[in-house]
C-alpha cells in the first residue's frame, strides 16, 4: 500500500527498527514532587540499559552544578547506550552539557507561534537562525545533535519541515516532534509525523504527553507514520498526566505491529517497581503490562474459560513477561473457581456445598471490599460441611 502523497509505503515502520529513547531521568523527574538522588539516577540508568533501552535522556545540565556532576557520573559508567542531555536551544545550555562530559544533546526550541511569541517574544525567523547557529556550534564541538520541536502539535507543519531542513543542513541527525500539551489523537499524530517524514531525511522521534490518555496510542500512530524513535518514560512518569509508558509502547508495538524494540519483556515489572520506589509513588495495581493485577482473574465466566483453555481470556502471555496468571476468589467468582481453589488445598467439594461456600464468599467480599484469602476460604468450606451435617442430624427419620 502506497502513500498517495509521497509514493512511499503507507506503513513505513514495516521491516525497520524502532528505538525507545527513555526520558525517565529527565521528563519523568519533572513530575510533581519527584526528585531522584544521584545514586538513584545511576542505578536507574543501569537498570534501563539492562532492560534494553538504547538511549537515555539523563537530565538537564542547565539546572546547575549538582545536575552536571550527576550527568558526569552517568557518563562515566560508559553504558552501552547513548546518554544525552536535554538543553534549550542556547549556547549557555550547550556549554553546560559539554561540561557534563556528554557526547549527545537534545536541543529544544519552541516550534509553535503561540510559544515562540508568548514565551520568548520571538518569531519564526529567529527560531530558524538559532537552530542553524546552535546546532552548528554543537557539531563543531563533536556532539551528536537531535533537535526538539517543542509544541510541534500546535505548530504549522510547513514550518516544522523548514526547521527539519535547517537542522539537517546544520548537522543534526534527528528531529523530535513533541506533543507538549497532549492535544493530539492517533489520527492527527499519524498525519503530522507523516507530513514531516515525507519532507525530510532526518530520523524522526515522537514525544507524547498523556493529558487525554492517548500518549501510547499516539506514539504507536507516530511510528506507523514514520517515526523510528519514540520518547518514553517508565510507567509514563512525567509532567501533569505523564508521558507514553515505555512498557506499554514496547509491548504494544510487539503485539500489534510485530516490531521488536530490543526491550526485554521480562525486565519490565522489576524496572517499573524500581522507578516507582525512587519516585516515591505507588505502582497502580491495574497499570498495563507491569501492574500487580493485570494477569489476575476473578470473574466466574473468565476463570471457567481459563481453566479450560488459557487462550479464551489471555491474549497477552504473562510468561513472555516472566509472570503468570493468578485466580483470586471474590464476589464475582463462580462455582468452577471455588472448586479449583479448594482443590488446590486438597479439598473436594460437590456442587451443592460449593454453592454454599460461594454464598459465604460473596457476603465476605461485599463486606470487606476485598478478595477471600485461602485460609478464610477453607473456613467457609468447613462451615458448609458442618452446616450440612447439622441439617442431616435434624432431619426426621423416614422423612
Amino acid at each position: 500500500m502506497l502513500d498517495q502523497i509521497s509514493g512511499r509505503s503507507a506503513f513505513p515502520c514495516a521491516g525497520r527498527a524502532v528505538f525507545l529513547n527513555d526520558t525517565t531521568l529527565r521528563d519523568g523527574e519533572q513530575a510533581p514532587g519527584v526528585a531522584f538522588s544521584r545514586k538513584e539516577k545511576l542505578a536507574l540508568a543501569e537498570a534501563l540499559v539492562s532492560a534494553g533501552v538504547p538511549e537515555i535522556e539523563a537530565g538537564t545540565p542547565a539546572m546547575g552544578d549538582e545536575e552536571i556532576e550527576t550527568l558526569r557520573s552517568i557518563a562515566s559508567l560508559r553504558l552501552p547506550a547513548r546518554v544525552a542531555a536535554w538543553c534549550r536551544m542556547s549556547e549557555a545550555d550547550l556549554m553546560a552539557a559539554v561540561t557534563a562530559g556528554l557526547t549527545a544533546v537534545n536541543l529544544s526550541i519552541p516550534a509553535s507561534d503561540t510559544q515562540l511569541a508568548g514565551k520568548l517574544g520571538r518569531d519564526r525567523s529567529w527560531a530558524l537562525e538559532t537552530v542553524e547557529q546552535v546546532v552548528g556550534l554543537a557539531r563543531s564541538l563533536g556532539l551528536s545533535v537531535a533537535v526538539g520541536c517543542e509544541d510541534a502539535s500546535r505548530a504549522d507543519p510547513d514550518f516544522l519541515c523548514r526547521i527539519a531542513r535547517v537542522a539537517q543542513q546544520a548537522g543534526a541527525f534527528r528531529l523530535r516532534l513533541a506533543d507538549t500539551l497532549g492535544v493530539l489523537d492517533p489520527f492527527t499524530a499519524y498525519a503530522l509525523v507523516r507530513r514531516v517524514c515525507v519532507a525530510s531525511d532526518l530520523e524522526l522521534e515522537f514525544h507524547a504527553h498523556d493529558d487525554l490518555g492517548l500518549a501510547t496510542a499516539n506514539t504507536l500512530a507516530a511510528v506507523m507514520g514514520g517515526a523510528c524513535h519514540a520518547s518514553v518514560t517508565v510507567t509514563g512518569l512525567g509532567e501533569r498526566a505523564g508521558n507514553a509508558a515505555l512498557e506499554e509502547v514496547a509491548i504494544a508495538l510487539r503485539q500489534t505491529a510485530r516490531l521488536d524494540c530490543g526491550i526485554d519483556p521480562g525486565a519490565l515489572r522489576a524496572l517499573a517497581v524500581k522507578v516507582c520506589e525512587a519516585a516515591g509513588r505507588p505502582l497502580p495495581r491495574a497499570k498495563a503490562i507491569v501492574g500487580e493485577d493485570v494477569f489476575t482473574h476473578e470473574s466466574g465466566i473468565h476463570v471457567s474459560g481459563l481453566l479450560k483453555d488459557r487462550s479464551t481470556y489471555e491474549a497477552l502471555s504473562p510468561q513472555m513477561l516472566g509472570r503468570d496468571h493468578t485466580v483470586v476468589i471474590g464476589k464475582h467468582s463462580g462455582l468452577a473457581a471455588i472448586q479449583k481453589a479448594l482443590a488446590d488445598q486438597g479439598l473436594q467439594v460437590d456442587a451443592q456445598r460449593g454453592r454454599a461456600v460461594l454464598e459465604r464468599v460473596r457476603a465476605f467480599a461485599t463486606r470487606t471490599k476485598g478478595v477471600v484469602p485461602p485460609a478464610i476460604l477453607r473456613e467457609f468450606y468447613e462451615d458448609a460441611f458442618a452446616e450440612a451435617a447439622v441439617r442431616r442430624r435434624a432431619k426426621p427419620v423416614g422423612a
